[in-house]
């Protein structure tokens, strides 16, 4: 009979954790880094997931009553450490992993992918028929040295999302270049007292503004170095734009899960932002009400002829490469299933499916619901927005999104200027790279 474990509090899973590492206390180490022996439990798998994926797993169950599965819950904090401690456990004991995870953080990928853990496996072969799925940008987050690592769970691609209500009533016309944005939020606050048009206090803003312009804070070129330059043109044009706004009196400094920007929220006329804000955030969270919201195509820079936008989450899914066998088919099985079944990707998930053969099955039955100002357009958005992204932003062992709301939030809070959160946020990048053992260059 299959049994499934569920810890349904981060303490739990650490509790789990702790257990685990006595009965291995007693076994031979790994090492780091060392090849450790492929195992085969004869099948069964476990399955480490946080809170919004574990009904994923609950569908897999019931599409695969014949393998059998436990599922732990983890701690599912983005930039949170506990899942990257534990695996530096398992790492040293040789043994522990589990045999598919929904890592917290993307920036998990590079400790899993890293020379000291090497967990994530190199997936080009052993799913080369779901992989032939996905756009190539849509998982080149995941190409490490040429290697798949990962799997994308949902595109996270920014679009410009504007109250297309609010600018029809008010006679603005919305942006269709980065620079007009900055100068029309300026307008809009002068002439609207209270309306935002940014939100710069969550770990997601340097990807909506720094990734969208092609900014290098996580240009990897090796494991050992990484290209950050706070002083490089496509970096200022971010940060002139930043200063327009705020200066302007447009942005918030709040980040947009925080508890009060629910109420700013009302008050948002337009920013760039990923697709799942649509649903999750101005429906569920702010509730905004329908028939007001709309997406448009990612803005482009001046100078330039194609559009550039960040990208905001999206998650990842990753394979041991600990395991062989009976256990590996099933794993398989498993990434399989959450990266490309309907039973997942179109009804239960909230975004926009990274496996290109389901997205139009999941904006037909997100359609349905007829929440935006223009329906059609705004999903035709989101598709067109995948190719926006940069491609060389790698995650990377220091995450970009901490440092943010450990200097720019504060210092914007404090009522600093753009320049001097700038600066502060530029030290403590090349600090954190250093800190992780990169190499740091200016130039590549």
């Amino acid at each position: 009979m299959k049994t499934t474990k569920r810890f349904t509090t981060p303490g739990g899973v650490v509790a789990v954790a702790a257990a685990t590492m006595l009965v291995l206390s007693g076994c031979s180490g790994s090492g780091g880094g060392e090849e450790v022996a492929q195992t085969d439990s004869g099948g069964k798998i476990t399955v480490w997931v946080d809170p919004p994926r574990v009904p994923a797993a609950e569908a897999f169950e019931t599409a695969h009553p014949d393998i059998e599965i436990d599922i732990v819950q983890i701690d599912g904090t983005v930039g949170g450490k506990t899942v990257q401690q534990q695996f530096a456990q398992f790492d040293a004991a040789g043994s522990g992993w589990p045999d598919a995870i929904f890592f917290p953080s993307n920036d998990d990928i590079a400790w899993a992918t890293s020379s000291l853990s090497n967990y994530a496996a190199d997936l080009s072969d052993e799913l080369a028929d779901v992989i032939d799925g996905y756009d190539p940008a849509v998982l080149s987050m995941c190409d490490v040295d040429d290697q798949i690592r990962c799997l994308r769970n949902d595109a996270a691609p920014d679009v410009f999302w504007y109250n297309a209500k609010f600018f029809a009533d008010n006679g603005y016309t919305a942006p269709t270049t980065w620079e007009e944005y900055g100068t029309l939020a300026a307008t809009i606050a002068a002439e609207h007292p209270g309306k935002v048009s940014a939100f710069l206090g969550d770990a997601y803003a340097p990807d909506r503004y720094l990734w969208a312009a092609d900014c290098p804070t996580n240009d990897r070129l090796s494991e050992t170095e990484a290209h950050i330059n706070l002083e490089d043109p496509n970096c200022q044009r971010a940060k002139d734009l930043l200063t327009t706004i705020v200066e302007g009196g447009a942005a918030s400094p709040l980040g947009i899960f925080d508890a009060d920007a629910a109420v700013t929220g009302k008050d948002l006329v337009m920013s760039p932002g990923a697709l799942w804000w649509g649903d999750y955030l101005f429906n569920q969270t702010w509730a905004i009400p329908a028939g007001e919201m709309q997406a448009t195509a990612p803005l482009t820079w001046e100078g330039e002829s194609s559009p550039s936008a960040g990208n905001e989450g999206g998650g990842l899914w990753g394979m041991s490469s600990h395991i062989t066998g009976k256990q590996l088919e099933n794993a398989k099985t498993f990434m399989t299933f959450v990266a490309t079944d309907p039973a997942w990707q179109v009804e239960l998930t909230t975004g926009l499916p990274a496996f290109g053969p389901v997205q139009d099955d999941w904006i037909a039955k997100q359609a349905s619901a007829d929440y935006f100002y223009d329906t059609d357009a705004t999903f035709a958005a989101f598709k067109d927005a995948i190719g926006a992204v940069p491609g060389d932003h790698a995650y990377m062992l220091y995450n970009t999104g901490s440092v943010w709301t450990e200097s720019v939030t504060p210092a914007l809070v404090a009522g600093k200027s753009v320049d001097e959160a700038w600066t502060a946020f530029g030290d403590e990048l090349v600090n954190q790279a250093k800190a992780q053992g990169y190499t740091v260059v200016e130039e590549k």
